[in-house]
């Protein structure tokens, strides 16, 4: 058995924001994927696999025994594919905010569930919805608190546009421009992020009055208006928004951004050859840029890896 193939995710603009309902913007990441896979592959990997399944297996069990009305599994299935050796073959890596969590738990679901949602239906905001609350508690056994927006992206492999918590949609992107030098890139930290410590972090700030006017007044204004320029493809405001926002994090989620880049973060926007933002809950994992100029850019950025997502 090899079940299909599902994609990992960035989430372009919107983290931490969609927390307190800013504007998010989603995409499917192709480069990596991951599927389940059952055979007799005994590698340290999937044995590792397969146990961390067997546990999400009993909190599935225990999930739909709590909240019959939101999800049904067929369970026995399940534990049976996994007594006989079934694991999660992927590529994705984890901790770096690509949503590897998120791909595991949509094969779950195609495989598994009953009365599933399925891309072929005609796909209603209340399906959407429907799928991202079952999506939240499902994947909510890896990181705590789960928005379900990861599963969904990569159960759908659509670009997805947040509006609000309850207005989700999907969202049709400007093409890529073949031999365009504006890109957006990711940029590996070399380190693994850990997304629980990172929000528990968010939420103590959300204690503080100065913080969450911060977040209100620029920090969502700014994620929402490059959500509309990506969207428009004015590509001109977008950087000029993108640049704002990339300040705002650096003067306000430092602990989000490994020590070792706070320099590097500065320097982009000084210097205006690249901006970085935080993939994910940051802590981490990948950094997502943007740039006018991809070749300035791996100038500036030189002795990093830098792989481009998007082209302008």
């Amino acid at each position: 058995m090899k079940g299909p193939l599902f994609y990992s995710k960035i989430l372009l603009f919107g983290e931490y924001g969609i927390i307190k309902d800013s504007k998010g913007l989603s995409i499917p990441y192709n480069f990596y994927n991951g599927a389940l896979k059952l055979s007799d592959n005994d590698t340290e990997q999937a044995k590792k696999s397969n146990t961390n399944l067997r546990k999400f297996a009993a909190y599935l069990e225990a999930l739909q025994e709590n909240n019959p009305e939101l999800v049904k599994f067929d369970i026995e299935a399940l534990k049976a594919d996994i007594s006989s050796g079934m694991y999660f073959d992927s590529s994705i890596p984890q901790g770096y905010g690509v949503g590897s969590s998120g791909a595991l738990v949509a094969a779950i679901y195609d495989k598994y569930a009953h009365d599933k949602i399925t891309v072929l239906e005609n796909l209603t905001r209340d399906k959407l919805l429907k799928l991202k609350k079952i999506f939240g508690e499902m994947e909510s056994f890896f990181h705590g608190k789960s928005s379900g927006l990861d599963p969904l992206n990569s159960y759908l492999s659509i670009p997805i546009l947040i509006n609000s918590k309850e207005n989700i949609e999907p969202a049709g992107i400007p093409s890529q421009t073949e031999n365009g030098t504006g890109a957006v890139f990711l940029l590996d930290s070399g380190i693994t992020g850990d997304t629980a410590p990172m929000v528990s972090i968010f939420m103590e700030n959300m204690k503080q009055e100065p913080f969450r006017k911060m977040l209100k007044d620029q920090f969502v204004t700014q994620t929402d208006a490059c959500v509309d320029d990506f969207l428009k493809g004015d590509v001109k405001s977008l950087f000029k928004n993108v640049k704002k926002l990339s300040h705002t994090v650096l003067d306000n989620f430092k602990p989000m951004i490994p020590a070792q880049f706070h320099k590097l973060w500065q320097k982009g926007i000084e210097t205006n050859d690249y901006y970085l933002k935080l993939c994910g809950s940051g802590g981490g994992g990948y950094i997502l840029g943007f740039t006018e100029d991809i070749e300035k850019a791996r100038k500036s950025l030189k002795g990093y890896n830098l792989e481009v997502v998007y082209n302008f």
